[in-house]
């Protein structure tokens, strides 16, 4: 289970997991967004995520806090990917130009490539919204958690993955 700021690079990390593990990846954000960035509803969504992560094997990126719990009950160890919000921002508007006018692999179809103030200041506000609360329920597992604070650590992580 991968969990952080937007613009910390979990979809990035999960395709790259999945590709060394071979574990079908589960992207939160496509099953939430739908044709043209309109959202599931959130007891469909909920039943989605739910769907997913009872499966027997995965990957799953993405936070939505309101799913986590049952996430991480089944999940084998969490990755927390605690960036600053400066690289956050800074990666969100790279991926912005990147992805101009194209819909990334990782959210639903025809949800072409946007960025507006509202969603930044999502990003920005994620340390004083949502990571004490993420860093107590992951606190509570009794599984391991893989804190990665800097793009070395994560490296680090896919080389110890990939056996070297």
């Amino acid at each position: 289970m991968i969990l952080g700021s937007s613009g910390s690079g979990k979809s990035t990390l999960a395709t790259q997991l999945g590709k060394i593990t071979g574990l079908p990846v589960v992207h939160l954000d496509r099953l939430f967004w739908n044709p043209g960035w309109e959202e599931t509803p959130k007891e469909k969504f909920a039943q989605k995520a739910q769907d997913a992560a009872n499966g027997e094997n995965w990957i799953i990126d993405g936070n939505y806090t309101r799913t986590m719990d049952f996430r991480l009950e089944r999940a084998d160890c969490i990755i927390f990917i605690d960036f600053n919000r400066y690289f956050c921002i800074y990666r969100v508007l790279k991926r912005r130009i990147q992805n101009h006018g194209k819909t990334r692999y990782d959210l639903g179809e025809d949800c072409i490539e946007k960025i507006d103030l509202p969603f930044l200041k999502w990003v920005w506000d994620y340390p004083k919204r949502s990571r004490k609360n993420t860093i107590e329920k992951i606190n509570k597992c009794d599984k391991p958690v893989f804190h990665l604070k800097t793009r070395k650590a994560v490296k680090q992580l896919i080389n110890k993955i990939k056996g070297e």
